[in-house]
This record gives C-alpha cells, sequence and structure tokens, in this order.
C-alpha cells in the first residue's frame, strides 16, 4: 500500500517529512497526508517519489515491500532431497499398502483369516499388516519432517 511503502523507503533514507517534501517539492503537510492514507499523489508526484527512491511506481504503490532501488535476491526453490523423496515415498507406500489391506479385508474375508491363521503372534495377521503400514507412514513423515527442518537453518 502507498502509505506503508511511501513511510518505509522514507525511514530507510533517514529523512524526515519535511526533507522529503523538500526534495519533491511539496509540504510537509502533504506527505504526511500521503503516509496516513489521508490523500494520495498526483501522477507527476508520484513519478518524483519513484525517481527520488529509484523503484518503480508500481513498487510504491504495490502492496509488496518496497525494495529501494536494490533488487532483493529471491531465494531459489527448494530442492526436494533423497531424504524428502525417500520419506515421500515410503508414506505413499505405507497409506497405498494399508488401504489395500483395508480393501482385501472387505472384499475377502476368507483371505484375511488366512492371514491371521499364518500369523505366530498374538495379534492377528491383518493387524500385524496394518501395523507395518502405519509404520512404513511414520517414518515416510519423519523423514520429510528431518528434512525440511534441516534447510531453515
Amino acid at each position: 500500500m502507498l502509505s506503508e511503502n511511501l513511510y518505509t523507503l522514507r525511514r530507510k533514507s533517514g529523512l524526515s517529512q519535511e526533507q522529503l517534501a523538500e526534495k519533491i517539492g511539496v509540504s510537509r503537510q502533504a506527505v504526511s497526508k500521503w503516509e496516513s492514507g489521508l490523500s494520495t499523489p498526483e501522477l507527476e508526484k508520484l513519478r518524483a517519489l519513484s525517481e527520488f527512491f529509484q523503484i518503480t511506481i508500481d513498487e510504491l504503490t504495490g502492496d509488496g515491500s518496497p525494495s529501494g532501488g536494490r533488487e532483493e535476491p529471491k531465494a531459489p526453490p527448494p530442492r526436494k532431497t533423497a531424504g524428502s523423496l525417500l520419506g515421500a515415498g515410503l508414506c505413499l507406500l505405507g497409506a497405498v499398502c494399508l488401504i489395500l489391506s483395508g480393501v482385501l479385508t472387505a472384499a475377502s474375508p476368507a483371505t484375511a483369516d488366512r492371514i491371521d491363521a499364518s500369523s505366530v503372534v498374538t495379534l492377528n495377521g491383518t493387524g500385524i499388516l496394518a501395523a507395518l503400514f502405519v509404520l512404513l507412514m511414520v517414518l515416510g513423515i519423519i523423514l520429510i519432517l528431518m528434512n525440511t527442518g534441516s534447510k531453515k537453518k
């Protein structure tokens, strides 16, 4: 917004409202009204302001914060590391297997009973499979979180 950008630029430049007003040929009250949003400068004054701060009129009047004539380097988009990809793959594999085992149990209860009968653990076989698939998903999520946390530092 113009009023916020103008205030920010003026403060970054170390100028008072009066000093800025003298530089572009207006009164201090005009600068005060522009910064408070009570009025907006005419086009010729917008041009003078943009030239003075070495930015475009779009940057001056836009919603983003003004760069003050310096092009700020943009951060590159985050790269997917092997750990993130492995984590996403494990998470996806666990979710797909969990869904498939649920569909298999619902579609063919006899097959689920055979899996249960083949298990030597007191927890039935389908429960073990479900726990294994959830574990895959949790491991995937942990890997993803570990890799995104290390990128922020």
